[in-house]
């Protein structure tokens, strides 16, 4: 069994973390081309089927760059986890900041992420690989994600905009929503009407089940 990493051995890790942080615009340029690079080769391969000397042709990078920033296909899988995760973020959270409310927000949300998926849909095959191959990545990537949605949803009800319990519970819900809907109309069917799937998810959040009266 995996023993917890020491105070020591964290501190380790993020000076080796720091080291290897691009100190130039090339250098960053690089590293965004393997990272990329990855996202292809893991969601066309899987993890276990890809390699490190892939990656890096993919990338047209030498082989050399990539133990530059990384020392191993474990450490880029790990990295690819986050750097995705991070860029999901980009590209919502603009969007979702322009809402006029709350619900809005939820809406303009899933639409955002729709549309991320279909541009990215290896994303769902790494993070579900995620699971098995680093669980501490796979867990970090929800729970960041749905503490964004935590939080919004707490700025929103002390505005008085929604019910005033909403909460984590609220939080995990809507995101195991917009997981399945981007599952079933990003990544295996992407001609569907992305602002139909949205709204009628909306509405939902809006209203509930209930019969209207």
């Amino acid at each position: 069994m995996d023993q917890p990493q020491t105070d020591t051995g964290q501190a380790d890790t993020e000076r080796d973390a720091r080291a290897k942080t691009p100190r130039t615009e090339r250098g960053r340029r690089t590293l965004r081309k393997l990272l990329d690079a990855a996202a292809v080769e893991f969601g066309e391969r899987g993890f276990h089927e890809a390699s490190i000397s892939a990656i890096t042709r993919r990338a047209g990078t030498a082989l050399g760059s990539f133990y530059t920033y990384f020392d191993s296909k474990d450490e880029i899988f790990q990295a690819l986890v986050r750097y995705m995760s991070e860029q999901l973020r980009d590209h919502v959270t603009p969007i979702v900041q322009e809402a006029p409310d709350a619900i809005a927000a939820e809406r303009l949300g899933l639409r955002s992420y729709l549309g991320f998926v279909r541009e990215h849909k290896e994303i769902y095959r790494i993070i579900d690989e995620a699971e098995f191959v680093d669980y501490a990545s796979y867990r970090r990537h929800y729970e960041t994600t749905v503490e964004r949605i935590r939080q919004r949803l707490d700025s929103a009800a002390q505005r008085g905009e929604i019910r005033p319990d909403a909460g984590e519970i609220h939080a995990w819900a809507i995101a195991g929503m917009n997981v399945f809907l981007g599952m079933r109309y990003g990544l295996w069917d992407d001609a569907a009407d992305a602002d139909a799937v949205a709204q009628a998810a909306n509405d939902l959040l809006a209203h509930g089940l209930k019969k209207p009266d």
